[in-house]
């Protein structure tokens, strides 16, 4: 990864004004310096890094700040916002919980989380029977991680493995820090948990043959037998824990792979979790990413786009697995909070209403044609286009270096939000791509449009 810093001092950039995108500042624009100045003075700088952009309004699929500028928003506030910002009938929600003077409960029964859980259950698949509601994607996996260990001792006191995937991302919290097992992000830990192995990543690029004939099934078995010799006991595995994809690509495992793991899994008595927390309602053209596998997990971790808007996430499985802890022995502060759930529930249906899974499996297609017609055009720049629906990445290259490819893929990024689009930073060698599943088709060629003009011009003085 190559640390990249978008610059601070507003330039003079090309005037913009379409339909959908308007710049008429410098960028950033001048006005928005000292908001800058100040969160550089007195917030911590781990929650900086991002496009210098200081959102003012967002509705639908644009964004816009306070100086008269419009972006084409291809980010989705990481793939939150699938039913459109400020989508009104999530806003009225809200509205309604605020007018009935209820917004907290701590754990206190609502009719609103009843009648949220009862719509949410209703929707997934039928074996996933019950749900615990939290507030962010990490406490989710964290819980997760919890239930698979519970599991595990009530079969045999040694049956604490877990099994995850090295480079997957869980969340920022101990647990799911261990989990994605990164020395460089897990050091202030200061041990590691015996319990818990990682596994390589099946990257397309790490083998040597077709992806499409490599063996996948046993290259799963070969990986398992390299933690075997480690000192892994297959029958101490609990469970395993599987991103849905890798985030900062949007990378797939392949689906032999995932399937050959789930009967291991079984025959081993362990749970499969998968983290759908980014990948959930809608956003692949499916109601969660994992089902692009067409196996049956045992717990799914969803959130962001489960409510759309205010803080909320859940873990849902079976009745006996969802009910291994005892009654109060497992809550969260703002645990199904009431604001949150009534937004999640208005969310649930205007998905549905909007047709919006079906919609971005056909956006999708738009989106990933043009993606790939860009990779034909630009092959020195663009190794791979990954993802599905409304959700893709595309990994840069660059004949000079790693370094040089992370580089270009931020610039691109910054000269793309000087023109009125906002792409997903990643910090290293991916573009990220995830537009609110209500953007029109216009506005969704129109912001690739942009991209490509930002390859283009870029590319042009490497």
């Amino acid at each position: 990864m190559a640390e990249y810093n978008f610059a601070k001092i507003p330039q003079r950039v090309p005037l913009v004004k379409t339909k959908h995108r308007v710049i008429r500042t410098k960028i950033p624009a001048p006005g928005s310096i000292g908001i800058f100045k100040d969160l550089e003075r007195y917030e911590s700088r781990s929650m900086h890094g991002q496009l210098p952009v200081v959102w003012d309004k967002a509705e639908n699929f644009r964004v816009f700040d306070r100086y008269g500028n419009c972006w084409i928003d291809f980010t989705s506030t990481i793939f939150l916002a699938n039913a459109g910002h400020s989508n009104p009938a999530i806003i009225n929600a809200i509205k309604k919980q605020l007018n009935q003077k209820l917004i907290h409960t701590y754990t206190f029964a609502h009719q609103i989380r009843a009648k949220f859980l009862k719509k949410l259950i209703e929707i997934v698949p039928s074996y996933l029977e019950k749900a615990f509601l939290l507030s962010a994607g990490t406490e989710a996996t964290e819980c997760a991680l919890k239930l698979m260990r519970m599991h595990g001792q009530g079969i045999n006191p040694k049956k604490l493995a877990v099994i995850a995937f090295r480079g997957n991302m869980h969340g920022r919290t101990l647990g799911a820090e261990m989990l994605k097992g990164d020395p460089t992000t897990s050091a202030w830990i200061g041990y590691k948990d015996p319990n818990i192995y990682q596994l390589p990543f099946p990257y397309p690029w790490s083998i040597n043959d077709s992806y499409a004939t490599h063996d996948w099934a046993k290259h799963f078995i070969e990986n398992m037998e390299a933690l075997k010799a480690k000192g892994l006991v297959f029958d101490n595995i609990c469970g395993f824990m599987i991103e849905s994809y890798q985030g900062w690509g949007a990378v797939f495992l392949p689906q032999v792979y995932v399937k050959t793991l789930s009967r291991f899994a079984k025959k081993y008595k362990a749970l499969i979790a998968f983290d759908d927390i980014q990948g959930g309602f809608g956003r692949t053209g499916k109601l969660f990413a994992y089902q692009h596998y067409n196996i049956q997990p045992d717990i799914v971790c969803i959130g962001k786009a489960l409510s759309g808007s205010l803080p909320l996430s859940a873990v849902l499985g079976s009745a006996k697995t969802m009910d291994l802890p005892d009654a109060g022995s497992m809550s969260s502060t703002h645990s199904a909070n009431p604001m949150s759930c009534a937004a999640a529930l208005a969310n649930i249906g205007q998905i549905k209403r909007k047709n919006l899974i079906k919609e971005a499996a056909r956006k999708g297609k738009i989106l990933h044609a043009y993606l790939d017609k860009l990779k034909d055009k630009y092959p020195q720049y663009i190794s791979y286009v990954l993802g599905k629906g409304l959700l893709a990445a595309i990994i840069i290259t660059h004949p000079k270096s790693h370094k040089a490819a992370c580089v270009l893929a931020s610039r691109i990024c910054e000269k793309a939000m000087q023109k009125g689009l906002l792409l997903m930073h990643t910090g290293r060698e991916s573009i990220k791509i995830g537009p609110p599943l209500t953007i029109s088709d216009e506005a969704l060629k129109e912001g690739l449009g942009v991209l490509e003009e930002s390859i283009s011009e870029l590319t042009k003085y490497e």
